[in-house]
């Protein structure tokens, strides 16, 4: 049995966002496919995800200098263990499953907070002398990126920073079994936009089968 995280990281409802309808698609498949995973699903912004400001780093400064929990200001510790909640809870986990917009050429900002939970040297990946190395290895990472213009390739693939971006974060923490799902082209080709995102839906059935 395998546990899979379900991130969303869109604001509006699945009908009217095309990664979250894909990404629905997905885990409703993986699900008849394998009825034995436990899979949760982690919706950002209904989520309370802390960002790394001056109070995480006066916290962590703190800590580390030996200072007790205790001693911390009430606003650094709900930071504080909200951040390592979503740290730790993300360990759990055997399989990820990304589903994001583009927006102005990379993820949604509450998905780079969340990003940040993530890799923390200790837990996620570790310093050596070689560099840093990631610690989760053996696991698996899908991201259903949508977007209105075509990234994955031709000429506005340079400005693409949200699926290099998650996929880097992946290697750099181990997971190097990492794709990403593209739908994309619905605005560039609006005559064609039922059909890129019917394809989409057909195509991301055989993914779940598989991953």
């Amino acid at each position: 049995m395998s546990k899979v995280l379900y991130i969303k990281g869109h604001p509006l409802q699945e009908s009217a966002s095309n990664s979250l309808t894909v990404g629905r698609i997905f885990i409703d498949e993986y699900k008849k496919v394998n009825p034995q995973d436990e899979i949760k699903e982690l919706d950002l912004y209904k989520e309370y995800i802390p960002l790394i400001d001056e109070d995480i780093f006066a916290a962590w400064g703190s800590l580390a200098a030996g200072a007790d929990f205790n001693s911390l200001t009430e606003e650094q510790k709900k930071k504080l263990v909200r951040f390592n909640e979503l740290t730790d809870e993300f360990l759990k986990y055997d399989k990820y499953v990304f589903a994001t917009p583009v927006w102005n050429f990379s993820v949604p900002p509450i998905v780079k907070a969340y990003i940040d939970t993530i890799c923390v040297a200790g837990k996620t990946f570790r310093y050596t002398e070689a560099g840093p190395v990631g610690l989760l290895e053996g696991k698996k990472l899908l991201h259903i990126q949508a977007s209105g213009s075509v990234f994955s390739e031709g000429p506005a693939a340079v400005f693409e920073h949200g699926a290099s971006y998650i996929k880097a974060v992946a290697g750099f923490i181990g997971i190097n079994d990492a794709e990403t799902f593209y739908v994309e082209g619905h605005n560039q080709y609006p005559d064609r936009k039922d059909e890129i995102i019917e394809k989409a839906k057909r195509d991301i059935v055989e993914v779940a089968k598989r991953f």
